[in-house]
């Protein structure tokens, strides 16, 4: 470092990110780019969070996330980061969006766009065509209205939510908010089938259909309208374009360095201290990770603004177990994205949120997603294999225990549940020598959850966006008891998803700067 730039950060305002997760990097970005010193504090070995990537023999799996939606999110963080998204990775349209198997009974492709999805709707329940288009259309105002008002704002005024286009539709966000998305959906449609398509985005909000907000219909607009995407290289490449942002910005990282505190002189953040003793000077620091972490285990009591009484009544969302297998041969029975429901997914929702049901005692969900990135990237298993990425829903919880991949012992019950799915994928999907044909495993339990990545209750995901925790009754992005401190992540506001976790990065920037707003900053 020159003498030169030493003088100047004498005089910078210094900024501490703890985490380097997708929310950690975009925070670090935006901050050195508002004229703070910044270091990044990271627990694991590299960036990315929960979105890592295991290689073994050839095959390379993403262990986090895998549903590229929501555009415009991407593309709007990183034209603040003085480039675009195609730049930094190749983005492939995935045709079809996904496909579905419900049990053995039937298997069908679901295709991006109003025409395409009002075309199957119409062949499986006679009359659903014409429903769906008017859904699709609601789906489609909505979550251009979320853009505008609910996603890129702080909730710290009113203003912005009596604009006559907020007033004007209060109907909308009442029913929205009050009524579920399964209550909604199934005055749509009746056919079982239908319904899945419609709901199963609650579970990628962490939340069950029953309990999700019909508000969240706006998901239907993200995968029927506008439909995934992948990127080439996996999430990993957005982890590893975004790390290479930050350091050309002056973003300092410390790795392998978890945080045990974060120190205070009167009520104002001084730093962060790691597990070794090191104290790392701040003048404000930005928590990009579980929140109830960083209240109930970095702060002193009488500095937590969400104390333990907060906790008992708030909601953890869902664990998942994660199957990656290498495969040798093709599967052509799978593409890029499928969907396993039973065709009866209420015990699955049970066994999962509430405990042991009679048809699930063992609480492991029938119902799975199946990713295989093979499919569309060449570079994630070797030639003449297959690449397979397999989420089952699982209790938050973890006394369910580990998985295999970050070398712990895996447990019996997800034993049992890797064993479980794979049968069940193999019967439903028509492989009925997949088991014999896997040559690489790796598996995550709920356990990893809570102790890799200090995630509350074991969850995968995040908070559950139910009534009680979406908009601005999620909480604040900022403490009520130290000046100084904020929140990025999932946990906090819009919400879980990598897109929603960029646009919790560009909040801390508005509550910093008083900014009250409700759009999202310009270039």
């Amino acid at each position: 470092m020159t003498k030169a730039r030493q003088e100047h950060q004498k005089h910078q305002a210094r900024a501490v990110v703890i985490g380097a997760g997708y929310a950690g990097l975009a925070s670090a970005i935006l901050l050195a780019q508002d004229g703070y010193a910044v270091r990044v504090v990271e627990k694991l070995a590299q960036p990315g969070g929960r979105a890592e990537s295991i290689s073994e023999q050839g095959f390379r799996w993403d262990t986090g996330p895998s549903w590229y939606l929501m555009p415009e999110a991407y593309e709007h963080f990183f034209r603040l980061c003085g480039t675009d998204i195609a730049n930094e990775c190749e983005l492939v349209e995935l045709s079809p969006a996904y496909r579905v198997f419900s049990g053995t009974e039937r298997s069908c492709d679901v295709h991006a766009g109003v025409d395409n999805v009002a075309e199957l709707f119409e062949n499986i329940e006679p009359g659903a065509g014409a429903k769906i288009r008017a859904y699709l259309a609601q789906a489609t105002q909505v979550y251009q209205l979320a853009l505008e008002t609910f996603l890129y704002t702080t909730f710290s005024s009113i203003a912005p939510l009596l604009r006559l286009k907020i007033l004007s539709r209060v109907h909308w966000l009442v029913a929205g908010i009050s009524r579920s998305i399964e209550h909604k959906t199934n005055r749509i449609v009746a056919h079982p089938l239908l319904r899945q398509i419609l709901q199963y985005p609650a579970v990628f909000l962490s939340s069950q259909p029953a309990q999700t907000p019909a508000l969240y219909a706006l998901m239907s607009h993200t995968d029927l309208v506008e439909g995934p995407r992948y990127p080439q290289g996996g999430f990993a490449a957005i982890s590893a374009a975004l790390w290479r942002i930050a350091q050309e910005n002056g973003v300092e990282f410390s790795f392998n360095t978890e945080v045990t505190a974060i120190e205070t002189v009167h009520k104002q953040v001084r730093g962060v201290r790691s597990i070794r003793g090191e104290l790392f000077d701040a003048d404000l620091v930005v928590h990009a990770g579980d929140i109830r972490h960083c209240e109930l285990e970095l702060l002193q009591p009488e500095q937590r603004s969400y104390p333990e009484r907060y906790w008992q009544r708030a909601h953890p969302g869902v664990s998942a177990v994660i199957i990656m297998l290498g495969v040798r041969g093709e599967l052509p029975q799978l593409v890029h994205h499928n969907l396993l429901f039973s065709p009866d997914w209420e015990p699955d929702f049970h066994a999962i949120y509430t405990g042991a049901h009679p048809e699930r005692p063992d609480r492991i969900s029938e119902s799975l997603y199946v990713c295989k990135p093979s499919h569309t990237d060449p570079t994630v298993a070797p030639a003449g294999h297959e690449n397979l990425f397999i989420l089952v829903p699982a209790p938050a919880e973890e006394c369910y225990g580990h998985g295999s991949a970050f070398g712990g012992q895996e447990s019996e019950w997800v034993s049992h549940v890797v064993r479980n799915t794979i049968a069940r994928l193999a019967h439903w999907a028509n492989i009925p020598d997949l088991a014999q044909r896997i040559v690489v495993q790796k598996t995550i339990g709920p356990a990893d959850y809570a102790q890799r990545y200090h995630s509350w209750s074991a969850g995968a995901i995040g908070r559950a966006h139910t009534p009680r925790q979406s908009a601005f009754l999620r909480g604040k992005n900022v403490s009520a008891k130290v000046d100084g401190l904020y929140y990025a992540g999932a946990s906090t506001v819009p919400g879980v998803g990598v897109p929603l976790c960029l646009i919790s990065a560009e909040n801390v920037l508005k509550r910093i700067h008083g900014d009250s707003s409700s759009r999202p900053f310009s270039y």
